[in-house]
């Protein structure tokens, strides 16, 4: 039940079940990691949706350093940038 963006025909957002097929994972393993925010997601009330653009950024990562790209580590760079800006009253 992707949503595509008009006149695209490409989704904007997957669903977990999905994203977790192009990803080649167990669907739980990635609600895990989603609950652990370690894996980016949307929550709209009790779900969750993954968008489009931020499996294409991990993919072509992959694809440009030629290894494995660490998505706790982006995970945590990211939880760690918005406890900056919380703390610092969003002046960065």
């Amino acid at each position: 039940m992707s949503t595509a963006t008009p006149n695209s025909g490409r989704p904007t957002f997957y669903t977990v079940k999905e994203a977790a097929r192009i990803l080649r994972v167990d669907a739980a393993t990635l609600y895990r990691a989603i609950r652990d925010d370690a894996f980016p997601a949307i929550r709209v009330r009790a779900r969750y949706v993954v968008p489009a653009a931020a499996l294409d950024k991990l993919i072509s990562e992959t694809a440009e350093s030629g290894g494995c790209v660490d998505v706790a580590r982006i995970a945590a760079e990211r939880r760690i940038a918005r406890d900056v800006e919380r703390l610092s009253g969003g002046a960065s």
